[in-house]
């Protein structure tokens, strides 16, 4: 009698849950439509076929984008360009980061502050000073002149920081109980540990450079440092009117940072969401 009543009363209650959930389920099929749909819109255009031939689906736009757009010398520039400040991130934000969560020193406080201060400032109000110091330093139409100016990130440095905040300081206790100093705690221990914060801050930066036309149109002219997204603007002024064209470099802009994305969304996510676990 018992047993009938309590499944009689938790009955509404799985219904209930089925019903949020499939509701939630929809609601995100529908999200996922919508976002997609522009994508699916570029992914056919590219493929498109003008009318005076007979075939449905071609990679000839694809082909004359890549040989007319030059995106090769692109792809490599945009490439070296990309690593270059990804690792300069990596190493300034992993110093940086662990000196704020571990270190105790006068004023920490107030550079943290100062730290998260510089997310605020768009790298816009910051072009003339830094022109004028590359040009001070004879860097302008120069590969340094686009990875120097962005080898520290304010964001990088507080999204590790909060992640070695997160670990257990007891590690370090005992790796110093068996000798090991600053150095050794933070490349053996805390680097190793804090794989998915640095998989999201790769992932950030590279792609932020991929995607980056500024700085490649206002610190060079030169035409053998054309990065994807400087090449793809110049592309879209000589095809205006071809949308195939235009998708089909669109297309190869974005695939590889998509499939960079792809790979490295697990850790992704996990370092998002462990970042903020300490104050």
């Amino acid at each position: 009698m018992n047993q009938s009543l309590a499944n009689s009363k938790r009955s509404p209650l799985v219904s209930s849950l089925l019903l949020n959930k499939l509701l939630i389920f929809c609601l995100l099929i529908v999200g996922a439509i919508i976002v997609l749909f522009p994508l699916g819109i570029v992914l056919v255009t590219s493929f498109s076929t003008p009318q005076s031939t007979n075939e449905a689906i071609t990679l000839d736009n694809y082909r004359e984008a890549w040989t007319r757009g030059k995106f090769l010398l692109a792809f490599a520039n945009s490439t070296l360009v990309a690593l270059a400040v990804t690792a300069g991130q990596i190493i300034t934000s992993a110093l940086a980061g662990y000196a704020l969560a571990r270190l105790k020193f006068w004023g920490r406080e107030g550079i943290l502050l100062l730290v998260l201060a510089t997310l605020v400032i768009p790298f816009q109000l910051l072009v003339i000073p830094i022109f004028v110091i590359l040009k001070w330093g004879h860097l302008i139409n120069s590969y340094w002149a686009l990875i120097l100016p962005t080898t520290a990130n304010g964001f990088g440095i507080f999204l590790m920081r909060q992640y070695f905040a997160s670990i257990p300081i007891e590690l370090e206790e005992a790796a110093t109980i068996d000798g090991a100093n600053r150095w050794q705690i933070l490349t053996r221990i805390m680097l190793p540990l804090s794989r998915p914060a640095l998989i999201t801050l790769f992932l950030f930066t590279f792609i932020g450079e991929w995607n980056d036309l500024f700085k490649p149109l206002v610190f060079t002219t030169r035409p053998e440092l054309r990065t994807v997204q400087l090449a793809l603007s110049e592309f879209q002024e000589q095809f205006t009117n071809n949308w195939s064209l235009l998708m089909a470099a669109v297309v190869i802009a974005t695939v590889p940072v998509l499939t960079l994305f792809l790979i490295g969304q697990k850790q992704f996510i996990q370092g998002i969401g462990t970042t903020g676990i300490k104050n």
